[in-house]
């Protein structure tokens, strides 16, 4: 992973305009006579697919906001540090994947809110991208990704009532495809022709 000048910066100011959008709308949420959380994900509701791009914006309070912020900050600096056309492909792919996954099998009757989907996927992105790149410097980012939110990977799995496994374990997934689909700009390999 090679950074250009001035990465870091358009990186921070990206990620904290996404965080603070995020924040306005939860802070306009509580504000308003009715709740946005009605236009989350409604399993198989043919009526309501607004919800898969809606739903990670919204959320069931600050609490749950407060728990995705940090997450989403450090992860998604990291992930743009890559450039805006990265971060904006990863992110897509893993809300479309996360969202349709959840639409599809998701209780009947519940609503999905919240952006763990794509915090989920952030992660799984992040901790392979490195591999399939063969890039050292994302390989070391992964893991220090893995050992400083890896516990989370459980979330995947059903059992918390109250709490979107379904997002949780399709925005993993779709962070998987989407290391494999989005590449970043990649650093030209040295020549490795030997002379004899």
């Amino acid at each position: 992973m090679q950074l250009t000048q001035g990465a870091p910066r358009r990186a921070a100011v990206l990620i904290a305009w996404f965080v603070g959008a995020l924040w306005v709308l939860e802070i306009t949420d509580a504000v308003l006579p009715m709740s946005l959380d009605q236009y989350g994900i409604r399993p198989r509701d043919t009526g309501s697919l607004e919800g898969i791009a809606l739903a990670p914006l919204l959320h069931a309070g600050f609490g749950h906001l407060i728990s995705n912020t940090v997450p989403l900050l450090v992860m998604g600096f990291f992930l743009a540090l890559s450039g805006l056309r990265t971060f904006v492909g990863v992110t897509a792919v893993i809300w479309v994947v996360s969202g349709v996954g959840t639409w599809l099998v998701g209780q009947t009757g519940s609503i999905h809110i919240g952006a763990s989907g794509v915090v989920f996927g952030w992660l799984v992105h992040l901790a392979v991208r490195g591999l399939i790149n063969r890039d050292g410097a994302q390989i070391v980012l992964g893991g220090i990704m893995i050992i400083a939110y890896g516990g989370i990977l459980v979330g995947v799995l059903p059992g918390v009532p109250g709490v979107s496994w379904e997002a949780h374990l399709f925005g993993a997934l779709g962070g998987l495809v989407a290391a494999l689909v989005v590449r970043g700009r990649r650093r030209p390999r040295e020549d490795r022709t030997w002379a004899a």
